[in-house]
């Protein structure tokens, strides 16, 4: 399919109308840059090269668990820049650990992207590569097998019914992928007719580039009832591994691209939204915080509590430390606030964990102390038997709340779980007690900011069991 210059003036004229004014202008240039890509690069130079993918980006999104498509994207019109160190080696070789596939943008002009981006990705990477671009023109789906990707999006706020035949024969006659992005119901319908395998659901709203993830919500339902089979994927405006556990008895995966590409760390971002911001606590040894980083951590906990049978010291901490880049939180009990800041001065802490009976008035003065990048943590012991409310939580100064099962006068490395139908505020609560392999899938559930393991993935007090540890985060991502 070739469009011709009055065509696609007419063409694109028309959808204007309906069609937000940032969207039609990159629609109008595309068709400007296809014109443009086929005198400098014909069709018939390379389609004759052409073979068929083997990674299918079907397969790869089948399955009982839910997947991730993670996003390659420099920048945006809604965002603009948004990472400037575009490193494609750093980011795939993260990807590699966590997608199910990934996406790349190759629009040049609104996403800083390139064609280019994708055979260097799926030269790193084992998943299947999707070219996301405004295809307007099978020329591009040709292009971007040429490019080697394995799949392809098309929009249907951009093609109609007969464009988007057109090209999705071309994929499909070179066994590439489509994700097919719909924005209402209107295009929902169209997806079902037009009976696409993977049907994306844009939460962003193509006129004024807002996200509402409700739209998920509004749609899947109707996709599940007209399309049983279809795979359905939620697109834009996902952040937080709470969202990702609300939206995902709708969805069966998620696209996710602006907020992971925003994170330096892009490792503990994914592992973030994917897993939930998990911590091990108890670190005594650099082999258990490697064994905690590569089961899935962002937080490893070290303890300063003297009593306690994983208490370690400043140099034992630091040599702990030097085991896995995770997020380092130390945990204190009713230490002085001269002591909790030195402690984090000569540590480079990301947290502090106050375990004991710190007070308000504590934390504020703590907070004074404290480079304002460091968080404090506040646990709270909730008694094994308890059948009422939960300890009442500090206001102010506290960035995670943190609950973890009391017996007797000790809170903590108990081993023991509480009632956790008691949680009634899961958005800023890290959960422990008693958690282990057997029920972290359940406590994952719940949907707190994360899980806080310790004895349960031990071997011995102190000593970290890599096959728990392992266990115990597919069990969290088993969902």
């Amino acid at each position: 399919m070739t469009q011709t210059t009055d065509k696609l003036s007419t063409h694109v004229s028309v959808k204007e109308a309906e069609m937000a004014e940032v969207l039609a202008k990159i629609v109008r240039d595309k068709y400007q840059w296809v014109e443009a890509r086929k005198q400098t690069q014909p069709l018939d130079e390379f389609k004759a090269t052409l073979t068929a993918t083997d990674r299918s980006f079907y397969d790869a999104l089948s399955g009982e668990q839910t997947v991730f498509i993670t996003e390659c994207k420099k920048a945006s019109p809604s965002k603009g820049l948004i990472r400037d160190e575009f490193d494609l080696d750093y980011i795939a070789s993260v990807y590699n650990n966590h997608a199910n596939a990934i996406s790349v943008l190759t629009d040049e002009k609104y996403f800083q992207g390139d064609f280019e981006f994708l055979p260097k990705v799926r030269s790193i990477a084992k998943q299947p590569i999707l070219c996301k671009d405004f295809m307007v023109d099978t020329y591009q789906v040709y292009l971007a097998r040429h490019y080697s990707a394995d799949a392809i999006l098309l929009m249907l706020s951009v093609l109609d019914d007969e464009e988007y035949k057109a090209l999705a024969e071309v994929a499909h006659s070179l066994d590439m992928g489509v994700l097919t992005e719909v924005s209402n119901e209107e295009e929902l319908h169209r997806a079902v007719a037009l009976k696409a395998k993977v049907i994306g659901i844009n939460n962003r709203n193509l006129r004024d580039l807002s996200t509402d993830l409700n739209r998920t919500k509004e749609l899947a339902p109707l996709i599940r009832e007209l399309a049983p089979n279809a795979i359905v994927i939620s697109e834009s405006g996902i952040y937080t591994h709470q969202q990702v556990r609300d939206l995902s008895t709708f969805a069966d995966g998620f696209l996710i691209g602006s907020s992971l590409m925003a994170e330096k760390n892009l490792e503990l971002a994914v592992r973030k939204v994917t897993l939930g911001e998990n911590k091990v606590c108890g670190l005594t040894h650099p082999d258990d915080a490697a064994k905690a980083y590569q089961a899935g951590a962002v937080f490893g906990g070290l303890i300063f509590v003297e009593a306690s049978k994983r208490h370690v010291d400043i140099e034992a901490a630091r040599l702990t430390m030097s085991g896995a880049p995770l997020n380092y939180v130390c945990v204190f009990q009713n230490h002085s606030v001269t002591d909790v800041a030195k402690t984090v001065s000569e540590l480079g802490l990301f947290a502090v964990q106050l375990h004991g009976d710190e007070t308000q008035a504590f934390v504020d003065e703590l907070k004074q102390s404290l480079p304002e990048s460091v968080e404090i943590w506040k646990a709270y012991g909730v008694a094994s038997g308890a059948k009422s409310a939960l300890p009442e939580l500090l206001e102010s100064n506290v960035t995670r709340h943190l609950l973890d099962t009391k017996v007797g006068s000790q809170t903590g490395g108990t081993g023991q779980a509480f009632d956790w139908s008691l949680i009634n505020n899961q958005s800023a609560i890290m959960l422990a007690g008693g958690l282990n392999p057997e029920n972290a899938n359940q406590a994952a559930k719940l949907g707190c900011l994360g899980l806080d393991l310790n004895s349960g993935v031990e071997s011995a007090p102190g000593k970290k069991d890599a096959d728990k540890l392992q266990r115990a985060f597919a069990a969290i991502r088993n969902y």
